[in-house]
């Protein structure tokens, strides 16, 4: 069973009593990782069932709903989301296919297979997810006031964090909200809608050499899935705050994509590709403060270099010379740092 000092007392008795429900009440439970948000996952394992996931989401910070309806959707298209064995959705609680080991993330770090065959097959699974239309309910718009409310991740943590809490005024503020609303004003409408999974990069990847085609490519962490531009998650995968991506492998993989739907205006493309890009690193430059002062989180930080690398190639595009004007007004690349630890 699951070692006591893992959840907290109430948490345990929930998890035991949901698996004692599913028929895996002798399960053999270790940790098997967890994420930059509230949950946690388990590798539950039993001689008549073999090995499967357990997903703790504990409410009201989770809700696991989304991911029961995300991957039954993405299932229903012949993409691999991992089946839902069990669900307690009141209690957080969710029983998965175990999809293996083979991350995209640890299977770049072997260096096996090749990382260009890799990614191919990752952006086959989005050209496939993009050739469907979106579901008609249950999926909330990425609409402007969600895009403003991440962009402001950026003001709220990462600046009084390097700056000091009263950095910006209510002015300064403002002015980044309307030089955000400028930029995505002027690529609003330009591509097409679709299922965004919104964290589509390696590290929710994985290789399942058993299955054909774009089934072969494992997806997780889709829970936070919207409807929004095609360009999203193309940008999520190859702009990837977590490792390094060569210029060529980008551009090959982005052709690959486009070719996919010629239909497609490419200046509307890359402008869309960029503003959203831009969008993102913002975001993720202000989570990963937030685990960091709000969380107690510090290993996202070595990321944040990158991201703002990211941020700075995102923002020479035309669209974004409101953005672009803010940032180098108040935070010029001399204060582009990693928030100090104590």
């Amino acid at each position: 069973m699951i070692d006591d000092d893992i959840l907290a007392p109430e948490r345990l008795a929930l998890v035991r009593d949901f698996l004692h429900r599913a028929g895996r009440g002798e399960a053999a439970v270790t940790l098997l990782a967890g994420d930059a948000s509230f949950r946690k996952y388990f590798r539950v394992a039993t001689p008549a069932h073999g090995r499967e996931v357990l997903m703790d989401a504990p409410p009201p910070q989770e809700d696991v709903r989304p991911f029961v309806r995300i991957a039954r959707h993405l299932a229903g298209l012949g993409l691999s989301a991992p089946r839902i064995l069990a669900e307690d959705t009141a209690a957080g609680l969710l029983l998965l296919e175990d999809l293996g080991d083979d991350t995209y993330t640890r299977l770049l770090a072997k260096g096996d297979p090749a990382e260009e065959a890799l990614y191919a097959l990752a952006v086959d699974a989005l050209i496939a997810l993009h050739r469907t239309a979106p579901p008609a309910e249950g999926v909330p718009p990425y609409d402007l006031q969600k895009l403003l409310t991440e962009a402001s991740l950026l003001t709220d943590w990462y600046v009084p964090a390097t700056q000091g809490e009263d950095a910006l005024d209510h002015a300064a503020r403002a002015a980044y909200l309307a030089a955000w609303r400028d930029a995505l004003a002027a690529v609003a409408g330009a591509m097409p809608d679709a299922l965004v999974l919104r964290d589509f990069h390696v590290d929710n990847l994985m290789l399942l050499p058993e299955c054909d085609g774009v089934a072969a490519c494992g997806l997780l962490d889709f829970q936070d899935a919207v409807v929004g531009p095609v360009t999203y998650d193309l940008m999520s995968l190859l702009e990837d705050a977590r490792r390094d991506i060569d210029a060529g492998l980008i551009a090959a993989m982005t052709e690959r994509y486009l070719s996919a739907f010629p239909q497609l205006d490419r200046d509307a493309f890359a402008a869309s590709f960029a503003v959203l890009g831009a969008q993102r690193h913002a975001k993720v430059i202000g989570i990963f403060t937030r685990l960091y002062k709000r969380d107690g989180k510090p290993q996202y930080l070595r990321h944040i270099p990158r991201v703002w690398r990211l941020f700075e190639r995102s923002l020479a595009h035309p669209a974004l010379a409101p953005v672009k004007a803010w940032v180098d007004t108040h935070v010029p690349p001399a204060q582009r740092i990693v928030p100090p630890c104590p």
